[in-house]
């Protein structure tokens, strides 16, 4: 595994300020390779789940803009650098495009901008850090363009970007071709001299579906692509959710280092096991181009989705659960 993917709880601030086993676990992980990666999602607001009215994130985030919360992210750089993190990639207000979360743009994007900028500003003065700050809405317009919430390329290093299959009946090339999509981002970050990144990818409206997972795959290598995320658990997932098969079997060829054959031909070399910190360990495939793990230490509380992760010569994988609770078929997240 190339990349370590976690997220912070946003019940409350603590949960903001990390919990220091959590990110002693995943640094040591982080540490024990100079290849790796350890990238965190950090909730700007809290409680970041909680379907706060417009009008109070609106309030929030000119707190934000002032100051106010400033202690809370110095010391989530102070103890991320304490404990050897110091070169961690963090996703500060991941999908702020959508609807989901309390830090979203839309209630007031100037007052979004300047908070991201006084967050960035705020970690990066703590001595040591070497953090590199990823910017990473959705795939699309959302409830807001993206680039409206833009904060400056001073203050970004990775314009990352959260993709699902969805909407039902859409093709990989919509999601290419639409307004604020992947030909948007790829292009936006190239005029600015930033890599790419896919901190969230995987199946959604349009069930198993290989080809989504083969063209996905194609895109991260063929762009300047710093780490891509797996997202593993059902309905998303084709890695441990057996819903998906023929996904699971074209990723896997695909993550072995084959040019993507079909999901008849012969399987992927038999499974080894490969534990991520605080995880529960979950079959790997091995060979000369590829590794997988599952990684599912969350400072979230409750019950984690499991995610994988897998490597190829190209671009890393990680493995990220999700920030809240695996979703049933019937209580599937709107912003998917």
């Amino acid at each position: 595994m190339q990349v370590g993917h976690t997220y912070l709880a946003g019940n409350s601030w603590a949960d903001v300020e990390g919990d220091p086993v959590v990110l002693g676990m995943w640094s040591q992980w982080r540490l024990a390779d100079p290849s790796r990666m350890l990238i965190l999602g950090v909730p700007m607001l809290v409680p970041n789940e909680a379907n706060v009215p417009d009008g109070e994130v609106a309030k929030l985030l000119a707190q934000g803009a002032r100051g106010d919360f400033d202690r809370h992210f110095l010391r989530l750089a102070r103890r991320l650098v304490a404990l050897g993190g110091t070169d961690t990639v963090l996703t500060p207000g991941w999908e702020m495009n959508g609807v989901t979360y309390t830090h979203r743009c839309k209630p007031d994007p100037t007052a979004w901008k300047a908070y991201w900028r006084r967050i960035v500003s705020v970690m990066r003065s703590v001595p040591g850090q070497r953090f590199r700050f990823d910017f990473t809405p959705n795939r699309g317009q959302d409830a807001i363009p993206w680039t409206r919430c833009y904060p400056g390329d001073d203050v970004v290093d990775i314009i990352g970007m959260d993709s699902y299959d969805q909407p039902a009946g859409a093709t990989f090339d919509d999601y290419v071709r639409e307004p604020y999509g992947l030909q948007d981002q790829v292009e936006f970050a190239a005029k600015r001299g930033k890599q790419v990144s896919y901190p969230e990818w995987g199946l959604f409206r349009n069930g198993d579906n290989p080809e989504f997972v083969q063209r996905m795959v194609e895109w991260i290598r063929t762009h300047d692509t710093s780490y891509q995320t797996v997202t593993d658990y059902c309905p998303h997932g084709f890695w441990q959710c057996s819903q998906n098969p023929r996904s699971s079997s074209r990723f896997k060829q695909l993550m072995a280092g084959s040019k993507g054959a079909p999901a008849a031909a012969a399987p992927a070399p038999a499974p080894t096991v490969a534990p991520a910190p605080g995880a529960t360990p979950s079959a790997t495939a091995s060979g000369p181009a590829s590794a997988s793990a599952s990684a599912s230490a969350s400072a979230s509380t409750g019950p984690s989705p499991s995610a994988v992760a897998a490597a190829s010569g190209a671009p890393s994988a990680s493995a990220s659960p999700s920030p809240s609770p695996s979703p049933s078929p019937s209580n599937l997240p709107a912003r998917r």
